[in-house]
């Protein structure tokens, strides 16, 4: 399975906010043996979130969407999700239950009446409106939960809830497969070449090597190695071996200056 993040928010597009959830998620995965697959960013624009969700639903991968799913106008995961899914949306009864949970907690903090029917509280029932057929996510923050639908999550847009509860679904709901897509590299800084000149040779351990793939990273101003490129190979640990060493040997034919190389 592979696995892909969705994160929503104009914040993020017009740079207000810089997005954590990226490099998180991927160190999240990696700690499991596991991979990101895709990331897609969308601002706050219904059409574009339901066609972001649509293709979720729809792809089959593992998909972990942060943002939106909080109860004010310029929340729109729950509607477009449902949208998507061509399902209603309907107050989950657990959902509910959390809910009021968490506002008789902020009563007693605040040392007030808890008042159920207060307008403010009624509104905030509707953080537990989501898709029909919708799974929770618990949030060990404020106890109000995310959702799922299949393989697409949606969490909210703070890293403090997001991120535990992204734990919590690769802890449980995927469990079985980590340390699945562990992968390893090796590769060689290679000066005074271009990648026109490398290609044949790319194309040609690639093909001979199923599983693996090349790659080439370009620098023009390293600051130790100058201008050069880093040619190597990447894939299960007992496969990038024989590969490595095939292009090790193609580069050693063509008479190229090799200088260090690196394992990840």
């Amino acid at each position: 399975m592979n696995f892909g993040l969705i994160i929503i928010g104009d914040e993020i597009l017009s740079g207000k906010r810089q997005d954590k959830h990226l490099p998180k998620v991927i160190e999240l995965l990696a700690a499991r043996g596991l991979a990101l697959t895709w990331a897609r960013y969308v601002g706050d624009d219904r059409v574009r979130i339901t066609a972001a969700l649509r293709d979720a639903f729809a792809g089959g991968d593992a998909v972990f969407s942060c943002g939106g799913i909080g109860a004010t106008p310029d929340d729109h995961t729950r509607q477009c999700a449902a949208a998507a899914l061509g399902v209603p949306l309907e107050l989950h009864p657990q959902a509910r239950e959390l809910i009021l949970e968490r506002m008789r907690d902020v009563a007693a903090e605040q040392r007030v009446p808890f008042e159920p029917d207060r307008p403010d509280n009624v509104h905030r029932l509707n953080m537990g409106v989501f898709p029909r057929g919708a799974t929770l996510i618990p949030n060990p923050y404020n106890k109000i939960p995310g959702f799922s639908v299949g393989d697409v999550h949606f969490v909210p847009g703070f890293p403090v809830m997001a991120w535990p509860m992204i734990e919590w679904l690769l802890d449980h709901r995927y469990a079985a497969l980590h340390g699945t897509q562990v992968q390893r590299e090796r590769s060689v800084i290679v000066r005074g070449s271009m990648e026109a000149t490398l290609t044949p040779l790319m194309e040609a351990v690639e093909r001979d090597h199923a599983g693996v793939r090349v790659f080439s990273l370009p620098s023009v101003d390293h600051p130790q190695h100058g201008r050069h490129i880093e040619l190597g190979v990447k894939g299960a640990a007992v496969a990038i071996e024989p590969a490595y060493a095939a292009l090790l040997a193609g580069l050693r034919a063509m008479g190229v200056e090799l200088g260090p190389e690196l394992v990840r």
